[in-house]
């Protein structure tokens, strides 16, 4: 936990009066924030999460479905922004945490190459709205809660720790400082250095100053660090950009646009058909597509939203994320809402980490992170200028944060230790939080089964952790079934 968060988190400590109703809806004061915190952790937020309105329409606008049809770019970030905007903006006033939404990465994957090309494009966003049905469901039933509550907190605080090297993984890659290797070079070292095994271009040099210039910004307390470092490096890398030969930044290119406003082409909103999906690639193969959707989605969310509630210091003496009932279902809500806008699902998101770093501990964060999802929906061409280079910084950083939460993990003990281990571990290794949570949970039980301790655990985690084991196995699985 930073340092930020010990203060504010003391036990005991009196919360300064309430300014006024939006501090007491809020609960800005309380949680030992204030607007200015709030503000620049929102800020902070979209800009490291703005990507998605890049990403999203080159992922799902580079597939074809099954009738070869693509999907038209224009539209998908019109449909990516207004969905993160609405929904980004619930969560946050339904919510009350600083844990914004848009387009989940993985899962827009999910659509594209693994939906999409069984059935038509509105067939695949109806399967993702039923995905969101599902998991709205699961909470109301009270059992996605459930399974949240019997998770141990030790394997809590490792799933924390897992999602932040995972996302510091995320910024060396996005950013170029890691690549992979090439396959040709038929070598079992999966990442090297740069693109050649060193360093090499302007862009990668403007994502290592603003790694030190983040880092030194938070060694000495600044307050709006993160902020600073990403705006700062932005004006760097357009200066670089103009004086410099580059010959690619990546998916954005930082250079003044030639216009600021670009009207939204809202042609995608509401092309879903809810059943299309099973009668195109027939009913076994689509219930499980839906599986597959629902238990990464499920899971990633699960591990985000305890992560970031972690490291805002929100959880309670008993490892328990406030309305945690009401956050739940607002991220289901979110799949829906993201079927139903032709954007694939949507999904909190652990980039929100970055606006915790800055500061912010209530929902109102995500109004701010919202309201410029919802400028972006005119103003694209501006605020898609920053470059992974001078975002990706923040995502160290914020990763160095959650990092510290291992302390709190019991390295002596091998029935928990080894889980959070593998949790941690796998993470980062396999690009995939919803994996590192099934290592962790798979791991647990087997131990605490081994040792004879197997009523210790939950029923719940039992058959999650069933679960997990056909979702490792799903493709013998499938093979057995007839599916491939």
């Amino acid at each position: 936990m930073s340092e930020t968060q010990k203060v504010d988190s003391q036990p005991g400590r009196a919360a300064p009066p309430a300014g006024n109703g939006v501090d007491r809806y809020f609960r800005i004061s309380e949680r030992g924030s204030s607007f200015g915190r709030e503000i620049r952790g929102g800020v902070a937020t979209f800009f490291t999460m703005a990507y998605i309105l890049v990403l999203n329409p080159i992922i799902l606008g580079s597939a074809k479905d099954k009738f070869g049809h693509t999907l038209d770019t224009g539209q998908l970030a019109t449909a990516t922004a207004l969905v993160a905007c609405v929904m980004t903006i619930i969560m946050g006033v339904g919510g009350n945490l600083p844990l914004a939404i848009a387009a989940g990465l993985g899962l827009n994957a999910v659509v594209a190459f693994q939906l999409a090309p069984l059935m038509s494009w509105s067939d695949a966003m109806g399967l993702v709205v039923i995905e969101g049905v599902v998991i709205c469901v699961l909470v109301l039933t009270g059992l996605r809660e459930a399974i949240m509550n019997a998770i141990p907190q030790q394997l809590k605080q490792a799933i924390g720790v897992g999602i932040g090297l995972f996302i510091a993984f995320i910024g060396l890659v996005d950013s170029g400082f890691v690549s992979r290797i090439p396959d040709i070079a038929h070598t079992t070292v999966p990442v090297q250095l740069g693109a050649t095994g060193r360093l090499t271009g302007w862009p990668v040099l403007v994502f290592c100053i603003g790694v030190l210039l983040t880092i030194a910004l938070l060694a000495r307390k600044v307050k709006g660090a993160i902020l600073i470092s990403i705006v700062t490096m932005t004006v760097v890398a357009i200066v670089v950009n103009a004086v410099a030969d580059v010959k690619s930044w990546g998916l954005t290119t930082p250079k003044v646009p030639d216009s600021v406003v670009a009207a939204p082409d809202f042609g995608l909103v509401g092309h879903f058909d809810l059943f299309g999906g099973f009668a195109e690639a027939g009913v076994l193969t689509a219930v499980l597509l839906v599986f597959t959707l629902v238990l990464s989605d499920f899971f990633d969310a699960m591990g985000t939203i305890v992560g970031i509630s972690a490291e805002a210091g929100l959880l309670d003496e008993r490892g328990k994320v406030p309305g945690i009932g009401r956050v739940l279902f607002i991220d289901g809500a979110a799949a829906v809402a993201g079927g139903v806008g032709s954007a694939s699902s949507n999904t909190a998101y652990i980039e929100s980490a970055a606006g915790v770093g800055e500061g912010a501990r209530t929902g109102f964060a995500n109004v701010i992170t919202g309201g410029l999802f919802g400028l972006a929906l005119f103003l694209t061409p501006l605020l898609t200028i920053v470059p992974l280079q001078a975002a990706a910084p923040a995502l160290i950083a914020v990763g160095f944060l959650m990092m510290t939460h291992v302390k709190h993990i019991d390295w002596d003990d091998y029935e928990i230790a080894v889980p959070a281990f593998l949790t941690i571990a796998a993470m980062p290794f396999t690009y995939s939080i919803t994996d590192g949570i099934g290592a962790g949970f798979l791991a647990y039980v087997v131990i605490k089964a081994v040792v004879g301790k197997a009523r210790e655990v939950s029923w719940l985690l039992w058959a999650v952790s069933a679960l997990f084991l056909v979702y490792f196995a799903i493709d013998p699985v499938e093979q057995l079934l007839g599916v491939k």
